[in-house]
């Protein structure tokens, strides 16, 4: 096997590019290693141009569960099949990284694989990323790299960033924040933050730490470059004919720019852009050609908006740069039946949060190459095509339906309580059902009202906003506009979507996407202020309509009792295969969960988590001298007559202990299921004896009787 290999210093530690010809058939492949993490990294570019309106650019991460030792744990499936929830995240932050690099014009497909190897200490997200820049720049795929990234982990209380932190750092550490960063020539290019209300000032010098670490490897992969790398194909920019641009004249200048900023949004601009393509189809005739004439037309509204910010500070729906707009929230309304609900308008955006209740066994169980694990706390978001005002297929999940509920996940998870606290699983599901710009941070504050009116404790409440980014291109020190709250035009012509949510202590979730070759620092730095500004109004909406969670969850949601039991009985309770707690479900209607450590959790509705607690208190009850009870006589003996206490358990009440006076016959006193009050004498556990007393729990109960 030919080979040849690289290596540099990350944070410390060594990473190695091993190049091959173990996929030789690709444009460009790579090994990469951190550890014992080791990741395939291939890019493969069509020999033909596609027929397609858009660059055709595909990413997958490709999960194999040898890679962690595992066979993959279905009885009935063990070859792995649908990517994991994880697998698309990990696919996604590797398209939004390198995807702005490509030149957008561009119709020749190309696919990216990358597949995790082997896992060790290392995830593999990380040296994906960057194995796909190098496979890309070796390559004689036409592509603006190289692009890198790392992993910057900050713990609470500590000053120090570590960079390209272990699994075991990740999960043990009180994480302050957990970010990917991915840039190149000092500037940001995409960006993935879960954080614990990190202040914008900690976040944005986490930024520069990690630029640095950053740069040393873009400086490796240009060396790598130099030595190996390919002649890149000569793919040529798609011009416009002159036919079509000519025209475009000064009246359809005017025409398109009243359109954009009539204030309306993106309704007029399409009209125009319509009305454009009719007049040149028109003129042309035989001759037209959709696309260019539909990217020219693009093209000029981007060129416009661009112009129109920067020049004149002026924004299509005719807003102050950092002014939102029109607020709505509502919590609850929809129905008695659901356990909690919320509603937020940002605009044309338009989101409702469905919240649900349930036991501690309803919570998701994850079965993956990296580990398995329980979520407790679930959203899952949904687009239908109908909230962007257009018809298609319902049903399904797709990648950004995926990434969005992840993100606004992630965004509340912060704020969700402990399981000692509220051992519920809380699923939201965030149905976008108008969109005009960031649907998933209107899903963040939907999901925070949807909270707190189920009556969820969180510890505050939670806010997402969407900035945006108009910058000139090709120029050293470019003039820019940053955008507060971003709808439809500028979300798709503008050069960055930053998404920032977080409480009014500081921000939980970051995820950036740009347009362009990379955003300065010192612009996000400014954009998390204005962000910031904007977060703190939107909670005086959401506070306006919810102060607090409510102080009772929904009479609909289950109840949940909670006790305790010891290890060693565990088995009593459960039963041979089960047979004890499955009748108890049976009986009662009730779900039970028992943990490691003999924690119960009940859950029921309609009493039945009652009746369940009940049973078990009652066959692990530990009986204890002094106790009393009222208990029913099961059986007489010549000695003494057996008492049923709780449960199943008895106890047996000597002939000298039912009076204070001599008793002959017991019959003459007592018969079965007469019901007396009894006093535990003595408890013999190694013999699983009970020693009761009547006369010592009431000396003239035969007394009384006999009146």
């Amino acid at each position: 096997m030919k080979s040849k290999t690289f290596e540099v210093l990350i944070g410390g530690e060594k990473i190695t590019a091993e190049f091959t010809d173990l996929a030789d058939q690709t444009n460009g492949s790579v090994l990469l290693k951190q550890g014992d993490t080791v990741v395939l990294a291939t890019v493969v570019m069509s020999h033909k141009e596609k027929e397609s309106s858009y660059f055709p650019l595909s990413v997958e991460f490709d999960e194999r569960f040898y890679a962690a030792g595992k066979i993959l744990g279905s009885k009935f499936i063990r070859r792995e099949n649908r990517p994991s929830e994880e697998a698309i995240l990990s696919g996604r932050v590797i398209d939004r990284t390198i995807r702005p690099l490509f030149e957008q014009s561009m119709r020749y497909e190309v696919q990216v694989v990358v597949m995790a190897l082997a896992v060790g200490e290392h995830d593999p997200d990380i040296l994906g990323i960057n194995a796909v820049s190098l496979a890309l720049a070796v390559s004689d795929i036409p592509w603006r790299g190289p692009v890198s990234a790392v992993r910057v982990f900050k713990e609470k209380d500590m000053e120090d960033l570590i960079i390209n932190p272990t699994y075991k750092q990740r999960e043990s550490l009180d994480k302050e924040f957990d970010m990917i960063i991915c840039g190149k020539d000092t500037n940001i290019v995409m960006i993935e933050v879960g954080a614990d209300e990190s202040s914008e000032t900690v976040l944005a010098e986490a930024f520069k730490k990690a630029s640095g670490e950053i740069e040393i490897f873009n400086e490796f992969q240009k060396r790598v470059v130099a030595e190996i790398g390919k002649v890149k194909k000569e793919v040529g920019a798609r011009v416009v004919p002159e036919e079509i641009t000519s025209l475009f004249t000064a009246e359809w200048q005017e025409k398109l720019k009243i359109a954009i900023f009539s204030g309306v949004g993106k309704e007029h601009i399409l009209a125009a852009e319509e009305a454009w393509l009719k007049e040149v189809k028109e003129n042309l005739g035989d001759a037209f050609n959709k696309e260019s004439a539909g990217h020219f037309i693009e093209e000029r509204v981007n060129e416009l908006l661009h112009l129109g910010a920067i020049n004149e500070d002026k924004r299509a729906d005719g807003r102050g740069m950092s002014e939102l707009r029109t607020l709505y929230a509502k919590a609850g309304g929809i129905s008695s039946t659901l356990h909690g609900s919320g509603i937020f308008y940002r605009g044309g955006t338009h989101v409702l949060g469905a919240l649900t209740l349930g036991g501690p066994q309803d919570a998701l169980s994850v079965s993956g190459m990296e580990g398995d694990y329980e979520r407790r706390f679930i959203l899952h978001y949904n687009f239908p095509p109908f909230s962007a005002g257009e018809t298609g297929k319902l049903g399904g999940v797709n990648r950004r339906m995926v990434g969005h509920g992840a993100l606004a996940e992630k965004a509340l998870s912060v704020v969700i309580p402990n399981k000692e606290v509220f051992p519920y699983t809380i699923r939201i599901v965030a149905e976008s059902l108008a969109s005009n710009g960031s649907t998933s941070m209107a899903s963040v504050c939907a999901g925070t009202l949807a909270l707190m009116d189920a009556g969820v404790p969180i510890k505050r409440p939670v806010a997402g906003i969407a900035m945006g980014l108009l910058m000139e291109e090709g120029v050293v020190n470019p003039k820019y506009k940053i955008l507060t709250d971003i709808q439809g035009p500028e979300d798709h012509h503008g050069d960055m979507d930053f998404k920032v949510a977080g409480t009014k202590n500081g921000v939980n979730a970051i995820q950036m996407d740009i347009k362009t070759d990379g955003v300065p620092i010192s612009i996000l730095a400014e954009a998390m202020e204005q962000a910031r500004v904007a977060r703190l109004q939107i909670l005086e909406t959401i506070e306006g309509e919810i102060s607090v969670p409510r102080a009772d969850i929904s009479p609909n949601a289950p109840k949940i009792l909670i006790t305790k039991i010891k290890i060693d009985q565990i088995g009593m309770v459960i039963g041979t295969g089960g047979k004890v707690i499955n009748d108890i479900k049976a009986k009662t209607g009730a779900d039970i969960m028992i943990e490691d450590d003999g924690t119960v959790y009940i859950t029921g509705k309609h009493g039945s988590a009652e009746k369940a607690l009940k049973i078990v208190e009652e066959m692990t009850h530990e009986f204890k001298v002094g106790e009393r009870f009222e208990g029913v006589v099961t059986k007489i003996a010549e000695f003494g007559a057996f008492v049923r206490l709780i449960g199943n358990t008895e106890g047996l009440v000597h002939i000298s202990e039912l009076a204070p006076f001599r008793v002959e016959k017991i019959g003459d006193l007592l018969k079965e299921g007469q019901v007396v009050p009894v006093i535990v004498k003595a408890v013999e556990i190694e013999r699983n004896r009970i020693a009761l007393s009547i006369k010592d729990c009431e000396p003239n109960f035969f007394k009384e009787q006999s009146k």
